[in-house]
């Protein structure tokens, strides 16, 4: 593994009022495009703090996730938010929760049991009506139905966004990830609701090492996800 870039600074502090952000020997921490990294709440200011506090003499990025989510938050879906929200609102059209088993009984109603509280709960809530079909046909949604998740979405900020964008596409599903962001699910929740079909065929067959791997990456990534919506929210 290569080292990281040599750590630069000695104290590591938070402002004290908004915008929050961490300083470094007073200095303000910027994203990789140069902004300064204000975030919307103290509690993730002093969280990403504890990241910075915590390298030793090499940085270590890949062990400062929430720094990471904030510069994409900034650098990246302030600055391209419209085709962020298309692309994750998209996701309607193929959602998992519209692709239904045919067989056998006990995968068709544990399908059924899972997952039509949610698209009952989008219904309710969105006025999001799906069309839901069994088998490997594609099922063709109502463009309405896309626009309605988008404008869902849109109601959320940037930093929430980046959580959201972990949770549609690790879960392949539009209202499982919109669920997710306004914290009706924690990640372990979500990463099973969207698991229905995995984890039939695991207990038929087993698992191997390879996907539990995989599994365990997702879990990860959407565990990071659900602490900067906590943090946000404290």
């Amino acid at each position: 593994m290569t080292a990281g870039p040599k750590r630069f600074y000695t104290v590591v502090k938070v402002t004290d009022e908004a915008p929050f952000g961490v300083l470094l020997d007073d200095r303000p921490l910027k994203t990789p495009a140069g902004a300064r990294q204000a975030v919307p709440s103290r509690a993730l200011a002093l969280a990403m703090a504890e990241e910075w506090r915590a390298q030793g003499d090499r940085l270590d990025l890949t062990a400062m996730g929430l720094t990471r989510a904030a510069n994409t938050a900034i650098d990246r879906i302030e600055h391209r938010r419209n085709d962020v929200l298309d692309e994750l609102a998209r996701f309607v059209g193929s959602d998992l929760l519209c692709y239904r088993a045919e067989a056998p009984r006990e995968l068709v109603e544990r399908q059924n049991a899972t997952w039509n509280p949610w698209l009952d709960w989008a219904n309710k809530e969105l006025g999001l009506q799906l069309r839901v079909a069994a088998g490997i046909v594609h099922v063709e949604q109502d463009q309405a139905a896309v626009e309605t998740m988008r404008k869902a979405m849109d109601t959320l900020d940037s930093f929430a966004i980046a959580a959201l964008h972990p949770a549609v596409t690790i879960t392949g599903s539009a209202v499982l990830g919109l669920a997710f962001a306004r914290r009706l699910m924690n990640h372990e929740e979500a990463l099973a609701v969207s698991c229905v079909d995995e984890d039939y065929q695991a207990e038929r067959w087993g698992r191997d090492s390879e996907a539990e791997t995989v599994r365990k990456n997702r879990l990860a990534e959407l565990a990071l996800a659900r602490r900067l919506l906590d943090l946000l929210a404290s």
